[in-house]
């Protein structure tokens, strides 16, 4: 794993023609122990360790869409690692994305060289599955495009294709029609899908010509429903949380416990167990299990009846709460106090960039001025 020793960039969207969104980079750097990054490396080897195992797979393909029985050949770009580290420098994972936002903007951002990196990650996906064939098109694919918060990393990413000569365009799912064993938009044939679509399963109505083309084996698309099934269902952190189950499925002692010390304990929300969550809420974060960027994620000291009978009602896990580290943003000359994560971006396994986010209040967001996005500096 390379560890960068970010620098501003001066002039980072200056081909950039649509504005970036509002609070999207912090107003400070995030200072994180090269010792820390290490133990993240460790912690995400040792969750690839168990997701390659065919029990883990059968047991969390039970609760997983048909889409996810489909097995592709592309691994799945830009997972996102989040984690919160203690005061010792200790990282608990808290969720895993798989389709994280923001990894473009922050290497066009800060210096890390990484940019490349996301090309030939991309074209090394279209070659899993044919080779040495030339990847021509992508089509950078989400729900009204334009409306979307990222939408100036979508734009960035149709730039940076062109640069290594394959044609990207950005579009809704709607736009697609599959014939002719070709996935179109309009008279352009897709090879290849950046999928930053949040219905990880490709079952809503105007998915329908992308799903198809996908399970014929007709179109790449990366991230894919199969990926999010074995690594970003929150339940899956039920099992990977959990020495008993670790057990049972034959995980070695060295990898349980890298799991066990380096995962927030997770359970699943269930009315047997509805008593004894109520009780210890003020110790838990609730979460739905299909949850993404935040969404409908409650902290416990929070709670009212209300809401934990809906909760209650509907698919959510409970995690033991992991307070977020502390960071002093100097704010118009008045410091203030900022809650922030760490997010991995990982390929194959293997950390591309951390970056930190930044951000007051119950949960993670872009709403909070001075917060946002914020290089992760190394330090030894």
């Amino acid at each position: 794993m390379n560890y960068h020793s970010l620098t501003l960039n001066r002039d980072p969207f200056a081909r950039l023609d649509v504005p970036l969104p509002d609070n999207i980079f912090a107003n400070a750097s995030v200072f994180v122990a090269k010792s820390t990054l290490q133990q993240l490396q460790k912690i995400i080897v040792a969750i690839e360790h168990v997701i390659a195992l065919p029990a883990y797979q059968k047991q969390v393909l039970n609760y997983a869409p048909l889409t996810a029985h489909f097995v592709p050949k592309a691994r799945g770009v830009f997972f996102g690692y989040d984690f919160h580290i203690d005061e010792k420098g200790n990282p608990q994972l808290i969720e895993i994305n798989t389709n994280a936002g923001g990894a473009l903007l922050n290497a066009c951002r800060f210096e890390t060289k990484t940019e490349q990196e996301f090309v030939e990650m991309f074209q090394r996906e279209w070659q899993l599955s044919h080779g040495s064939q030339p990847l021509r098109t992508i089509a950078i694919v989400d729900d009204a495009p334009e409306t979307q918060y990222l939408y100036a990393e979508f734009v960035l990413f149709q730039q940076l294709f062109k640069q290594h000569d394959i044609h990207a365009l950005i579009c809704a799912p709607e736009t697609l029609r599959y014939h002719s064993q070709k996935l179109w938009h309009e008279n352009t044939a897709i090879d290849l899908v950046y999928n930053r679509l949040t219905d990880f399963a490709l079952l809503e109505p105007n998915q329908q010509a992308l799903a198809a083309a996908y399970l014929a084996g007709n179109v790449v698309i990366t991230p894919h429903p199969r990926a999010h099934a074995l690594y970003a269902d929150k339940r899956n952190l039920t099992i990977l949380s959990n020495a008993n189950i670790l057990e049972t499925l034959r995980v070695d002692e060295k990898t349980r416990d890298i799991l066990i010390s380096g995962i927030a304990p997770t359970i699943l929300v269930e009315a047997k167990n509805a008593d004894c969550l109520w009780t210890g809420r003020k110790q838990l974060f609730f979460k739905p299990t299909k949850g993404y960027g935040s969404k409908a994620a409650y902290r416990g000291d929070k709670l009212t009846k209300r809401v934990f009978a809906e909760i209650l009602a509907n698919d959510y896990v409970a995690q033991t709460f992991v307070p977020p580290s502390l960071q002093q943003v100097d704010i118009d000359g008045t410091l203030e106090t900022f809650k922030f994560d760490c997010r991995a971006y990982v390929y194959n396994g293997q950390i591309q960039l951390t970056c930190a986010r930044l951000y007051q209040g119950q949960t993670t967001n872009f709403r909070t001025r001075g917060g946002g996005f914020a290089p992760v500096i190394t330090h030894f």
